[in-house]
């Protein structure tokens, strides 16, 4: 009787998950194959480490970024999206352009049917910054969502 060989793992083909530490920030955005592509579904991620410069002035901007997507054929990797976000440690950006340009990243990486990015930007001169983008496939509709009350306990 012939042996079966393993199935492969989707994870298999992914460079940084699993590569031990890493040193240095990468632009570099990984991706897996929906588990479950038949179906809509909401993933979301806080990443409240998010830091660049400001353009002007050099100082820091630190952010609490909030992604949400619902997945077609690819979701983001995790590792991969630490790094990612990682590397704007030390670039000057404007808020909305930083905002648009991770965003405009994770769309072409992952080409979702929705996605969402909020980044909510500590103060800076008494003033606090939210930028929210959003990029929505063509011809793709969320379905009515379902209102089943509240949990009993």
């Amino acid at each position: 009787m012939p042996k079966k060989s393993p199935a492969r793992s989707p994870a298999a083909g992914l460079k940084a998950l699993g590569a031990g530490p890493r040193l240095a920030p990468s632009r570099l955005l990984e991706t897996f194959p929906n588990p479950n592509p038949g179906r809509d579904y909401a993933i979301r991620m806080e990443i409240p480490e998010f830091t660049c410069l400001c353009p002007k002035t050099g100082q820091p901007d630190f952010a609490t970024l909030r992604l949400e997507y619902v997945p077609d054929a690819k979701c983001v990797e995790l590792k991969s999206l630490k790094l990612y976000v990682w590397s704007f440690r030390n670039e000057g950006k404007f808020h909305e352009a930083v905002t648009n340009e991770i965003l405009d990243d994770l769309v072409a990486a992952t080409r979702p049917r929705f996605m969402r990015l909020t980044a909510e930007f500590y103060v800076r001169g008494g003033i606090y910054t939210t930028v929210e983008a959003d990029y929505r496939m063509k011809g793709w509709s969320p379905a009515e969502r379902v209102d089943l009350g509240p949990w009993e306990e």
